[in-house]
């Protein structure tokens, strides 16, 4: 994999693909060898804002990079008003990813909630043959559905139950019942217990990728911990930065 690394690079397009919700198409190599499930951290121009925002990987090309984000501070805010031609600095590509391997000969579905629903898409890519797809979003407004049925079979859950079926992807789990062989998850952490519980009950194997604040995105400031079942060899305490160790954790190895 390609040592990360901090590159000013240009954005080519970008979208609301729903309220507060954007597209950014950006021109840089940092996604070549990127892996699904990694993110960028994103930094802001304003001396007013001084950390960087962590963003997950939508897409990644040998030039381009896809990010898909919520408007959700000053920092969020200010990305929104990029148009092409813009100039954006990142840093990546960060973070482990999804274990690929893990899904040889398993029948996967992956299951995305909110602004966890992004990194689904490459991972859909990155996976051998079509995979099951379940999302939730809070209304009728289903974004990145076209290129989710695309890259599998794709099912939504809205809270209002203005499209799909009613509630949230666990519901969609049980709903469709998939024949589900390994789950991939990234969403708000209630949604994660409630996959790691569904896994634990069936005996599956569950691969979770945690949301969660950062400042540095390197493993240095130690702002992103979880707690883990393992306890660390060298600082004796049962904690991973999820930034580095993570974001994506095998469902038994972490206590949410």
């Amino acid at each position: 994999m390609k040592q990360k690394r901090k590159a000013v690079c240009r954005v080519l397009s970008q979208t609301e693909m729903a309220p507060g919700i954007f597209d950014m198409q950006i021109e840089t190599d940092l996604g070549a060898q990127a892996l699904a499930g990694q993110f960028v951290m994103v930094y802001p121009k304003a001396e007013s804002t001084l950390l960087p925002r962590p963003i997950s990987i939508c897409e990644a090309e040998d030039t381009k990079l896809r990010i898909v984000y919520r408007v959700a501070g000053k920092g969020t805010e200010e990305f929104s008003g990029y148009g092409p031609g813009d100039q954006i600095a990142l840093m990546g590509p960060l973070g482990n990813g999804f274990p690929l391997l893990e899904a040889d000969g398993k029948r996967a579905v992956l299951l995305g909630g909110g602004i966890g629903i992004p990194p689904l898409l490459q991972l859909a890519k990155s996976l051998p043959g079509r995979q099951t797809i379940l999302a939730g979003y809070r209304d009728h407004r289903l974004f990145l559905k076209e290129d989710l049925e695309k890259a599998g079979d794709f099912y939504a859950a809205t809270e209002d139950g203005s499209a799909g079926i009613r509630g949230n992807v666990l519901d969609a789990l049980k709903e469709y019942r998939p024949d589900a062989e390994i789950l991939y998850a990234c969403g708000p952490m209630p949604m994660l217990r409630a996959v790691k519980a569904y896994a634990q009950e069936r005996e599956i194997p569950a691969y979770l990728s945690l949301e969660e604040r950062m400042a540095c995105g390197v493993g240095a400031c130690l702002g992103c911990v979880c707690t883990t079942v393992k306890r660390d060899g060298h600082s004796h305490v049962n904690n991973a930065r999820i930034c580095t160790e993570g974001p994506v954790f095998e469902a038994g190895e972490v206590d949410i």
